[in-house]
């Protein structure tokens, strides 16, 4: 019987948990909403005004005179892992921190003395992972949501880009999660400074189109007026991507829970009236072996 006990213990627990997984995955279901909402809003406005940067930067012939333009020698390196606050997401974390810490091994095998290698982790998961293990993280923001308002998110680009123009870094990478659907994100390494871009097209577009527009101001005044603002911009959508691929993760996660959760369920439930059936038999064996033995006696 104390086998018995145990595993009606062990299905109890199970159940308790099968509660806490199916109502996560309603949480973070709801939250994928609101925040597939927001990245489907940020995209085309993110994406287009990067266009109108680019058309107009190849009507210009010296972009280098603007600071993020400027390319250098990768020396001093700034790396923004961006992963959740919260766990139970699946691999969501676990691939940011994998590919952030390829990047990490790729560079520390550099040896130049001028050498500079931070982080500003935006997550208390890639934070503590890297503290914990020796990395140099400059910042940590955390506390980012679906409910994360622009002028936050402002504010902390604004310090990176002014750290750029500086020349406090060389080059400043991304790490995050870019959303597809609920199911499935991509970790995506992409260079947030200095901006790149294709010379091929400059030519083309200044001998056949730069001559059918009057700019007022001129093109570098607008240029110069855009290209932070677009910077930040991007800063957004790239927090808002990794919002909707943590929920979307944790919603993916959760529900594979409850299903796993269901089958041992089951599987606990076979065992016991498995047991059960067996301490039955083993009782009427007993008694009939005690009968058997009055009657003889």
């Amino acid at each position: 019987m104390g086998n018995l006990k145990e595993i009606r213990n062990r299905i109890v627990s199970v159940k308790s948990t099968q509660q806490i997984t199916r109502a996560m995955k309603m949480v973070s279901a709801a939250k994928l909403k609101k925040a597939t909402d927001a990245i489907v809003r940020i995209r085309p406005y993110s994406y287009k005004l990067k266009e109108v940067i680019e058309t107009l930067a190849e009507g210009i012939d010296d972009l280098h005179s603007n600071p993020y333009y400027d390319k250098r020698p990768e020396i001093k390196v700034l790396l923004i892992p961006v992963t959740s606050d919260k766990g139970l997401c699946g691999s969501y974390n676990t691939s940011i921190i994998r590919e952030t810490q390829r990047q990490l091994n790729l560079y520390k095998t550099r040896r130049d003395k001028r050498a500079k290698l931070d982080l500003v982790c935006i997550g208390k998961k890639g934070a503590e992972y890297f503290k914990k293990h020796g990395y140099n993280v400059i910042q940590t923001h955390t506390n980012m949501s679906v409910y994360t308002k622009y002028e936050i998110v402002e504010d902390i680009a604004t310090r990176v880009l002014d750290e750029f123009r500086l020349k406090e870094y060389d080059t400043i990478k991304f790490i995050y999660n870019t959303f597809k659907n609920a199911a499935v994100y991509y970790t995506t390494l992409e260079k947030f400074l200095p901006i790149e871009v294709e010379p091929s097209k400059k030519k083309s577009f200044k001998d056949i189109i730069v001559h059918n527009f009057i700019f007022e101001p001129t093109e570098e005044e607008i240029i110069n007026e855009l290209i932070p603002m677009s910077l930040r911009v991007n800063f957004f959508r790239v927090i808002l991507e990794s919002i909707a691929s943590e929920h979307g993760a944790r919603m993916t996660a959760m529900d594979n829970a409850t299903e796993n959760a269901e089958d041992l369920i089951n599987e606990l439930k076979l065992h016991y009236n498995k047991a059960r059936q067996a301490s039955i038999t083993s009782e009427i064996l007993e008694i009939v072996g005690g009968a058997n033995a009055l009657r003889e006696g």
